[in-house]
């Protein structure tokens, strides 16, 4: 029997792919401070995603906690004016979406670290949701 192709509507909404920010991102990678690059470039997420990073491994996970936060809320507001309405994929291999999902990954390791049990879960569960490649690469799977 001859079934015709049709799109799946329940696949869910596309990927969202938010947009590259050369400057700062070249900033990061030429060995500029994260935190002058998030105070010239206050909307890049990696920059929040590297303070968060640095201040968790240096034993502070309050101020980690602060910066994955703002990251995280900036990282939103670029995702809906990409059009993402709340859920769906944020693919870890675009390279532009690595600086939110870091945040988010960020979030949940600090939160859980200062006893937001809730926070943490929910963070992990949106990671998660949104990517499992960034899930399991933040999280140290092979």
């Amino acid at each position: 029997m001859h079934m015709e192709s049709h799109e799946n509507l329940l696949a869910g909404p596309a990927p969202t792919l938010l947009p590259d920010h050369p400057e700062a991102r070249e900033m990061l990678e030429a060995g500029t401070k994260a935190a002058d690059v998030a105070a010239r470039f206050p909307a890049y997420p990696a920059a929040w995603a590297t303070l968060a990073e640095d201040y968790f491994a240096a034993g502070h996970a309050v101020t980690s906690y602060a910066f994955a936060r703002t990251g995280y809320h900036r990282g939103l507001d670029q995702l809906r004016r990409s059009g993402w309405k709340g859920h769906g994929p944020i693919p870890w291999e675009h390279e532009p979406n690595r600086g939110f999902l870091r945040c988010l990954f960020a979030l949940s390791r600090a939160a859980q670290a200062i006893g937001e049990k809730d926070e943490a879960e929910r963070c992990a569960q949106f990671l998660r949701d949104s990517s499992a490649a960034a899930a399991d690469a933040l999280n140290g799977a092979p």
